[in-house]
């Protein structure tokens, strides 16, 4: 099974785009995750030339959503989405609804998604992501036991910080999310935050094995089942993800230098 590494737009929008593809593709990643601009055609399109002429790929990313109304909601989701669509992304990965929504409510908003997928042709999968439907792993597995089409995109750094914990006493909803997980976001959480300063840091040793004990998991399910491509983005973030320093805003590490980090050395865990 091929891996191939993704690298976040996140954090780096200080670059120029085509910078930033280049130093990219040096770091040895496949292709970019990140949302586009919608409904600005040429803006879309320097991106897309820009990724052509780097020969990197694109996961594309949704996370924008926010009216409250469901109704309108759901319009505004399905025009994020179908815009990634026409980008002819790998395929799109959605913060999907709200966590106050009633269930119903996130049953139609991952219909609507779905409609889109269809439509299009391009596969739409659910992130694990605070705020949203899916932002803990009690709250997702109902979704999972009623729609058995639902894929996910696997953050469980997200879960960690919801349930203060490092999900030790809820692995029915876990082994539920890792059958139904086809892409990873590897950025190791905690109990009480989403994210560790600095994964190679001896202190966060039980966090980094909690994830790796997850993204080993989904990988050999990925390799029994025959899947020739998995994709992984090494999506640590910048602040307020990243500490900094009291009044001086410096970042207590380097959020480019850890995200190639963690592909190297998933690279040569999995190799």
């Amino acid at each position: 099974m091929e891996l191939q590494f993704f690298c976040p737009r996140w954090g780096s929008e200080q670059l120029a785009f085509s910078e930033f593809c280049a130093k990219a593709k040096a770091a040895g990643y496949h292709g970019i995750e990140m949302s586009l601009p919608t409904g600005m055609q040429d803006k879309t399109d320097l991106i897309l030339e820009s990724l052509s002429l780097h020969g990197l790929s694109l996961i594309g990313q949704h996370h924008q959503t926010s009216i409250a109304d469901r109704a309108g909601h759901a319009r505004e989701l399905q025009a994020h989405l179908r815009w990634l669509a026409s980008a002819k992304p790998l395929f799109i990965n959605s913060q999907t609804g709200r966590d106050w929504f009633p269930f119903e409510d996130n049953l139609a908003l991952i219909g609507a998604a779905q409609a889109i997928a269809e439509e299009s042709g391009i596969t739409v999968l659910h992130e694990t992501h605070r705020g949203k439907f899916s932002f803990c792993a009690a709250a997702t597995k109902p979704f999972l036991d009623r729609l058995p089409e639902l894929r996910l995109s696997a953050d469980f750094s997200h879960w960690c910080t919801v349930s203060e914990s490092l999900l030790e006493d809820q692995e029915a909803a876990v082994s539920a999310a890792i059958d139904r997980t086809d892409h990873i976001h590897a950025r190791v959480g905690h109990a009480e935050g989403p994210q560790v300063s600095d994964p190679r840091a001896p202190e966060w040793q039980s966090a980094m094995d909690a994830h790796l004990a997850w993204w080993d998991r989904i990988i050999q399910k990925h390799r029994d089942r025959g899947t020739k491509t998995f994709t992984i983005t090494t999506e640590f973030g910048p602040f307020p993800y990243l500490p900094t320093l009291p009044w001086t805003g410096m970042p207590v590490a380097s959020q480019w230098d850890i995200n190639c980090y963690v592909m190297d050395f998933l690279r040569n865990r999995y190799a």
